[in-house]
């Protein structure tokens, strides 16, 4: 659990270039797994499929959270279903952009 911990934390320092709110509070991560050996598996979603970063952001996901020295690998899973919607924003994501 405290790996998880961590591993979110560092998801919380990736931000979406086109909105001002990481990427977890955004609610692009549905998914974090943590094998044994300490291998990351991340479910992520992008805003939309033509998403300007479609190809960088998983690539800097996986290279920050396989910098923790706790943990072995890390890589993302893109997925488009569910499809992101807005609601799936948290809260305090939502109020910071006027959604609320």
């Amino acid at each position: 659990m405290e790996l998880e911990n961590k591993v979110v934390e560092i998801l919380k320092t990736i931000y979406d270039p086109e909105i001002p709110v990481d990427i977890f509070e955004l609610g692009l991560i549905y998914e974090v797994k943590i094998d044994k050996e300490h291998n990351v598996v991340i479910e992520m979603t992008l805003t939309s499929p033509n998403c300007p970063v479609a190809e960088s952001m998983p690539k800097e996901v996986e290279e920050k959270v396989a910098s923790h020295p706790s943990i072995t690998s890390a890589k993302v899973n893109i997925v488009f279903d569910p499809p992101w919607d807005k609601d799936m924003m948290s809260e305090e994501a939502q109020l910071e952009l006027g959604f609320l």
